[in-house]
């Protein structure tokens, strides 16, 4: 089994936790892992792009000239697809591009993604993490202390409001609950803070 330090907020490693292998030491497969932040990536899209097509756009309701007799093309709408102005022929309209993957791979790119990090010593374990009030100091102070200065995932047990807005104004860092942990945030980030309750959750449900 996979072990990695276990720190208090000061940042004093206070012992070693034991990692689930079902969960945090598989062997990452990085295809599985690129088809789930494909499919993480489509669900954002909003999708709300519109064109008008001919039935839409104002004007064109008379035919502009008559039908023969006159040497030019016969033609029934200035709003047809060929005139300036004219509707678009087969333009975007608005549709999700969201889709989704069998629960069996979602869980293991999930568990590829943990493992991956822990693989490259970028997952971190808080025996607990928690402000008596929402304050950007306190968590810069728990950043530091350490010693992270790149971008920063740090999962919560629970949704603990005070730890949310307290870091909600530092650049790079997320904060997120055990049931909300996706691949594109775990991927997305350079390191992985877990408090130590958000492990167990994770291991109950994913192993």
């Amino acid at each position: 089994m996979p072990k990695v330090s276990l720190f208090n907020q000061t940042g004093s490693q206070v012992g070693e936790i034991e990692l689930n292998d079902a969960v945090f030491g598989i062997e990452p497969n990085n295809s599985v892992i690129f088809d789930a932040i494909m499919m993480q990536r489509a669900s954002l899209r909003q999708g709300t792009h519109k064109v008008k097509g001919r039935s839409e756009v104002a004007g064109g309701g008379r035919k502009p000239w008559r039908q023969k007799g006159t040497g030019r093309a016969r033609q029934g709408s200035i709003r047809s697809p060929q005139w300036r102005g004219g509707g678009i022929v087969f333009g975007p309209t608005p549709r999700s591009y969201s889709y989704k993957l069998p629960k069996k791979v979602r869980r293991l790119a999930i568990k590829s993604a943990l493992s991956s990090k822990v693989k490259e010593n970028e997952v971190l374990v808080l025996e607990g993490l928690a402000f008596d009030a929402p304050k950007t100091k306190d968590m810069k102070g728990v950043l530091s202390n350490l010693d992270i200065t790149r971008k920063a995932l740090i999962v919560t047990g629970d949704d603990n409001e005070n730890v949310v807005l307290s870091a909600r104004n530092i650049p790079g860092v997320t904060v997120i609950a055990a049931n909300g942990v996706n691949v594109l945030d775990v991927v997305n980030h350079d390191k992985v803070i877990f408090t130590k309750d958000a492990v167990q959750k994770l291991e109950e449900v994913l192993s």
